[in-house]
């Protein structure tokens, strides 16, 4: 029995994905960690149809046959990268030929945690939102819009808001990266420049303190997160030297939602933010198809890197 291969797609300066290579490593089992952003420069394709897809993934100091490749983690890759010679349109040409070639090669493997198709579908809030609300989570009342007058108006129906942006991209300006966090808003605060693209607006829920909740198939690692700080008690990411982290019990009712909720956005891996109030019911904000957790392995000893990696080698060895 040949023991398959791990294939996983990241960026090279990846810790997280550097935790579960290693036990993975640890265990015996064979990776092949690439970057789809070496493509075509490093990175070579070469694959035929026959059964399936058959030939390999190349780099200059290792490859792998496709046939190899047990389970597919696709992490952080970055950007395809071409030719400087190239002009603006065949750049983006060359870089649609490459998606739909290679992605599609690696979108034919048949297991991943997750799939890159599914990822991409859960990243749209509208739809993790509406699914979470269908599978029985509470989540707090919410307004997309281009429409200031309508933010306004949610705005004081509500009395406290907050701005939260939908995607996790940040803005690059004059070589300066930042990322957009999460904001308390009044209706003074909304201007008209809500109508340059769609914002999220949400009602302002109550704390006792959060959860950031790693589910990885059916194990959930839940973390509570306290801070004194007021910035993080608005957005805990805005300062991580003044929280504290406990490991706590998942109510079994939320259990139940929670694994629901991944079961019908085809997920095996998210990692979840959620509020828990003063009285103690559990409230969705989020769910991240590819979100971190090193940093919570370091904090609570939570075996996160051992659970993907069981993850990822779930399955019978190849013939």
């Amino acid at each position: 029995m040949i023991e398959p291969t791990v294939l996983v797609v990241t960026q090279p300066f990846d810790v997280t994905a550097d935790y579960v290579v290693a036990e993975l490593r640890q265990r015996g089992v064979p990776v092949f960690r690439c970057d789809p952003g070496d493509f075509p420069r490093c990175l070579t394709l070469a694959a035929r149809l026959g059964e399936g897809w058959s030939g390999s993934l190349r780099l200059p100091d290792r490859e792998v046959s496709l046939g190899e490749i047990g389970c597919g983690w696709y992490r952080r890759p970055t950007a395809f990268a071409f030719p400087d010679e190239l002009s603006g349109q065949e750049r983006r040409w060359a870089a649609m030929e490459a998606r739909l070639g290679l992605g599609g090669v690696l979108a034919a493997v048949p297991r991943w945690l997750n799939h890159p198709c599914d990822i991409v579908r859960a990243e749209y809030k509208p739809v993790q939102l509406q699914t979470a609300r269908a599978v029985g989570l509470t989540v707090p009342d919410t307004l997309l819009t281009n429409d200031a007058d309508e933010a306004r108006r949610f705005a004081k129906e509500h009395g406290r808001v907050v701005y939260k942006p939908l995607s996790a991209t940040g803005v690059s300006e004059e070589g300066h990266y930042r990322l957009v966090y999460t904001n308390r808003l009044t209706a003074d605060d909304i201007t008209d420049t809500v109508s340059v693209t769609a914002h999220l607006f949400q009602a302002w829920v109550d704390k006792a303190y959060e959860v950031r909740l790693t589910v990885v198939d059916d194990e959930l690692f839940a973390v509570r997160i306290d801070t004194a700080s007021s910035a993080a008690a608005v957005d805990w990411r805005t300062d991580y030297d003044n929280l504290r982290y406990t490991v706590v019990d998942v109510p079994e009712a939320v259990r139940h939602r929670v694994l629901g909720l991944l079961e019908v956005l085809f997920l095996r891996f998210a990692a979840l933010d959620v509020i828990v109030t003063p009285d103690g019911e559990w409230v969705f904000l989020e769910v991240n198809p590819n979100g971190q957790w090193a940093w919570l392995q370091d904090a609570t000893g939570l075996p996160i890197a051992a659970a993907i990696a069981d993850a990822l080698t779930r399955g019978a060895a190849h013939d």
